[in-house]
């Protein structure tokens, strides 16, 4: 029987941000919680999904600045943007997930469905 558990939920977001602090883990500490307690809480195994494609996503699209940088240049404002929405909306999907609504990551591709 799941629980329901906002707080877990908004932990989860919220660890994405981990990696401002230690400057890694931004991926690593919403996996393991996703891992451990998504056949737990309620919920959590959605909102981790996303979350996992989120931070993925934006693997990929760090992954496709550097070329762009010897290139273009536009790596930097890339990084900038990437930067700015990894922030941005873990806080933003926090809130609504204490709120009880689902979270929406701009620009996710769908790894795990």
């Amino acid at each position: 029987m799941k629980r329901e558990d906002n707080q877990l939920i908004v932990i989860a977001h919220l660890s994405q941000l981990i990696s401002l602090v230690i400057g890694f883990g931004s991926l690593i500490v919403p996996l393991i919680i996703w891992a451990t307690q998504k056949e737990k809480v309620y919920q959590l195994d959605e909102h981790g999904k996303n979350i996992i494609n989120f931070q993925l996503s934006i693997l990929i699209y760090c992954l496709l600045c550097i070329p762009l940088i010897l290139l273009f240049g536009l790596g930097l404002l890339g990084f900038i943007v990437l930067g700015i929405i990894s922030i941005v909306f873990p806080i933003i999907n926090a809130i609504r997930a204490n709120n009880g609504e689902t979270p929406k990551y701009p620009l996710s591709l769908n790894f795990i469905s």
